[in-house]
């Protein structure tokens, strides 16, 4: 076994104690998604997978967002006083919140196809750019603490799940595979916790 396979279990075994954390809704997930970021940014860079590397610093500058927003109910942009309210509690998305998604996604995967193309030499573009702005939703997303970030991460894992394969990163395919499969009970646990048939902490 060498490093780089040393170093993806590594990762697996962050993940799988992250993915724990998101689906009991446990705002100490923010600090594991400062830990696993980091590990993957040297995993894809390795493996060639660029845009991966660069939503990954992403996942470690919204980090800091997602734990103020759950805390505090946090806005980056909002009403001067969200900073004052309680801790944020699960919502479903509005009509709105897919607005913005939409547009961000399609910038998000416009410029990021663009920027490979360009600047790298990927030969997965047009798979890597798709599962890296749908991750920048995603993540925005559970950031905000809205129960359908769960359908987004569910199609980000299968896609992700053929492309790992593809790049032999065969362990990070398996944690990707559980990831789609938790995602289903993770929409259901979110759901007790938000119409109160669980405690949501």
């Amino acid at each position: 076994m060498n490093l780089e396979q040393i170093i993806e279990i590594i990762g697996v075994v962050v993940g799988l104690v992250y993915l724990y954390l998101e689906y009991k809704a446990s705002i100490h997930l923010w600090i594991v998604s400062i830990i696993m970021p980091a590990i993957y940014l040297y995993i894809f860079f390795r493996a060639g997978l660029y845009a991966d590397v660069g939503i990954n610093l992403y996942y470690l500058l919204i980090a800091l967002y997602g734990w103020a927003a759950w805390r505090y109910s946090f806005r980056l942009f909002g009403k001067k006083d969200n900073h004052l309210r309680e801790e944020l509690q699960i919502s479903r998305a509005t009509r709105k919140d897919w607005l913005k998604a939409g547009v961000g996604y399609l910038a998000a995967q416009v410029a990021i196809a663009w920027a490979l193309g360009r600047f790298t030499d990927s030969d997965v573009v047009i798979v890597d750019s798709f599962v890296a702005a749908l991750s920048i939703v995603g993540m925005w997303m559970l950031a905000r603490k809205v129960i359908e970030q769960w359908w987004v991460w569910f199609v980000v894992d299968i896609v992700s799940v053929g492309l790992f394969i593809y790049k032999e990163l065969y362990f990070t395919a398996t944690l990707y595979l559980l990831y789609a499969v938790i995602a289903v009970f993770g929409y259901r646990k979110w759901n007790k916790l938000m119409t109160g048939d669980d405690k949501q902490r």
